[in-house]
């Protein structure tokens, strides 16, 4: 009777979501997305994946080619447009088989962190945990020994005391300064002779031990650091590998509202022991001080200061001489000034400045000149994004970068790489074609390797001339032969406008291999959607693990862009600001309603949600606050209430001091909204998103009396719900979207 009945359940459910019962979600369905992950594997697609690396101060470069037969590695000389093998491989694979007595595979090799010698050509690789060298045009293989156990890494959460450094050189090489006793020391190599240069470091008011010397050697410069209280997340890992008992697990974890360390930057000179402790008027609520720098003529230092709410962000000069303070550089907002975009290069003639500003609402490059408050002038101009500088060549005063949005007729996301003249003019594009670009430069910039592709077109590799972007060679064009022989379809790249009716939003809709017109399918979004990047992707990936598999149980998948997230501008991206809880929602339903408009066989009324971390946030807010759109959402590892996030991002897009804002975007704080389905997933170690927060949210659920389903994965870290959170996922879909009671998972092999 009770499989009669839930049989019967799934039935009613399937007509009450608006279409008719198909064989969708069934046991076929299931075993072909498990076994996607391998049929549209990246190995199966040949000469792609290129990856050079430019011999130091040579034209050659060599990477890996990935043919039919094998891993082949092979060098380019750029002047002579010539590829051969970089070594001999049966010769190397048959020295290392018996060196290392594990066979070895000519064209199945992996050599880690390889490198070139430029004058011998001889190599240094890693295999095997042993770096070995090896000299090509003598075949002699060399055992240079056991890979060192690598040093124990300070987790990404901790903050650095800045309490331990070796022992500062002076440039002249007459002294040494280090701390002892809270205080800065300076001994006297030859002698021996030690002298206290500061008195007033304590406990809980020391000096860092990053000391930094003027290049006269004449005086020493150091942060004095106010520290204080931290705070710290617990775990408790209740299935260890190595005992029966659970571990409890501590782990540094700064959140918004918490005080930060203070840090004044001070200046001592050596033979009189003067000190220059500067004012810290200009630099009072910090967020973060970073530095100091010393100039190159000794007589200032400069540092940066990034103000508590980050309105307000400095480059500041401290004098040597008089203690005075001043700015150089100011950068100031309503909103935040987005210091994680922050590039500075300080030019060799100790007076200009290169800084990237959103000032004019896009990210550009501006030169400034150290004598006046104001920049000289802006260099790149225009409705497009600065992305990275590669690199600055003052001899021909010349600047080469990324930029995405240039191109006007294009997905405004795809970069590209550009020069330009110090003065804005000569404004070049070096990698034409269009696509998603990546590019590695020579040493002397005269040439440039270029690997482009986009979701929907496989990868080309190129040679160029970093002058012009002229092609010099062709490299690799990827063969996806095999994947579409296994069924594999492109994703279709689709615009349409966002909530304004004005602004267009960029996505991607995912079919499965067997999609049919004929039929009607449910719409899955994979969401993770906030300022500070973009996250549709952009360049050829045969497998999404987040998307690809899913869709094979009889859904639409899509993902999209809304406004709240980077790179098109800071008005754009402004919509995030004190209002995280946006998540670009309403730019999503628009234009998955614009979707379902052109493609019928898309359901709009059975639309569910799903995503991790930022959004796993999200996918909850989205049941919450639009339940009339989303029907279902599956949330891992949510930052469901910010208060209990991670410093730098909440503090950063939801302002300092907290405030309602906060409040009023918690999951936590509207869990009595619930009324869709709703299963929540968290790794019990997760050391992203205190775990906390989604068992926070599981409490307010619970006390409002809402129906949901919560996983905890024993032993996991941050994560979508790895391999059985990825079963349970598909299966909450498959009930609640396609109303069929899923497969038992032992029929699924």
């Amino acid at each position: 009777m009770k499989g009669i009945k839930s049989g019967l359940t799934a039935l009613l459910l399937s007509a009450c979501l608006g279409g008719e019962v198909m064989a969708q979600g069934t046991v076929e369905d299931y075993r072909r997305a498990f076994a996607l992950q391998e049929k549209f594997s990246v190995s199966n697609v040949y000469y792609s994946n290129v990856q050079p690396h430019w011999v130091d101060g040579t034209h050659r470069f060599w990477y890996v080619r990935h043919t039919p037969e094998g891993r082949v590695y092979v060098v380019v000389d750029a002047q002579t447009k010539k590829r051969t093998e970089l070594f001999d491989h049966p010769a190397l694979a048959e020295a290392l088989t018996q060196a290392s007595q594990k066979k070895v595979e000519a064209n199945a090799m992996h050599l880690e962190r390889l490198s070139v010698d430029k004058e011998t050509g001889e190599l240094s690789f890693v295999f095997n945990n042993h770096r070995w060298s090896y000299d090509a045009n003598h075949h002699k293989l060399k055992d240079e020994g056991e890979l060192p156990a690598p040093a124990p890494q300070r987790h990404w959460m901790e903050r650095d005391d800045e309490k331990i450094a070796e022992p500062a050189v002076s440039p002249d090489g007459r002294y040494k300064a280090y701390i002892k006793n809270h205080n800065i020391y300076v001994c006297e190599l030859a002698t021996g002779k030690e002298k206290q240069l500061s008195i007033d470091g304590t406990l809980a008011n020391y000096y860092s031990a990053y000391i930094h010397w003027s290049p006269d050697s004449k005086k020493v410069a150091a942060c004095k650091i106010r520290p204080t209280e931290k705070r710290y997340v617990y775990y408790v890992e209740s299935s260890p590998a190595d005992q029966l008992q659970p571990k409890l697990h501590k782990q540094e974890y700064a959140k918004p509202g918490d005080e930060l360390p203070f840090k004044v930057p001070c200046i001592y000179e050596v033979e009189t022991g003067k000190a220059i402790i500067p004012s810290a008027e200009l630099f009072a609520h910090q967020y973060e001080v970073w530095g100091p720098v010393w100039d190159k003529d000794s007589r200032s230092i400069t540092f940066e200061y990034n103000q508590r709410g980050h309105q307000v962000y400095r480059v500041l000069e401290l004098s040597a001489e008089t203690g005075r303070v001043r700015p150089i550089i100011e950068e100031t907002s309503d909103k935040y000034v987005n210091y994680p975009l922050r590039y500075r290069h300080d030019l060799q003639d100790g007076r200009h400045i290169i800084w990237a500003s959103e000032r004019d609402n896009w990210n550009h490059l501006y030169l400034y000149d150290r004598t006046g408050a104001e920049p000289v002038r802006q260099i790149t101009r225009g409705e497009w994004y600065v992305r990275q500088v590669i690199h600055v060549d003052e001899k021909n005063k010349q600047i080469y970068f990324s930029a995405n949005g240039v191109q006007p007729d294009e997905d405004p996301y795809l970069i590209r790489y550009y020069r330009i003249g110090f003065d804005g003019k000569g404004f070049t594009c070096l990698t034409p074609e269009e696509g998603m670009h990546t590019a590695w430069f020579s040493d002397d910039m005269k040439y440039l390797v270029d690997v482009y592709s986009m979701v929907d077109k496989a990868p080309v590799a190129v040679l160029r001339d970093a002058r012009n972007g002229r092609e010099i060679m062709p490299l690799e064009t990827a063969d996806i032969s095999r994947l579409e022989a296994a069924g594999w379809k492109a994703p279709e790249v689709f615009t349409a406008k966002g909530r304004d009716g004005k602004t267009d939003m960029w996505g991607i809709i995912i079919r499965p291999t067997n999609f049919d017109p004929t039929k009607k399918y449910p719409i899955l979004e994979y969401i993770y959607q906030g300022p500070g990047n973009q996250y549709v992707p952009k360049t050829f990936i045969p497998y999404n693990r987040n998307m690809t598999s899913i869709a094979e149980l009889g859904f639409i998948v899509v993902m999209v862009d809304g406004m709240g997230t980077s790179f098109r501008s800071r008005a754009f991206e402004n919509v995030c600001y004190k209002n995280l809880k946006d998540a670009g929602l309403p730019d999503h339903i628009a234009w998955i309603k614009a979707a379902a408009q052109k493609y019928p066989y898309m359901d709009i009324n059975r639309v569910g949600i799903y995503g991790a971390s930022a959004g796993g946030q999200e996918s909850m807010t989205a049941v919450l606050f639009h339940p009339e759109f989303y029907k279902a959402a599956y949330s891992a590892c949510g930052c469901h209430d910010n208060r209990m996030d991670k410093i730098w991002w909440n503090e950063l897009w939801l302002g300092y001091p907290v405030g309602e804002q906060y409040k009023e975007g918690s999951n936590v704080e509207n869990a009595h909204l619930l009324s869709r389905p709703l299963m929540l997933v968290v790794g019990e170690l997760d050391d992203n998103v205190d775990p906390a927060s989604t068992m926070q949210v599981a409490n307010a659920l619970i006390k409002a009396n809402k129906d949901f389903e919560l996983v905890v994965i024993p032993g996991a870290r941050h994560t979508m719900g790895e391999v059985y959170g990825e079963h349970k996922r598909y299966d909450f879909f498959v009930r609640s979207l396609l109303g069929v009671n899923p497969p038992a998972w032992e029929e699924i092999k």
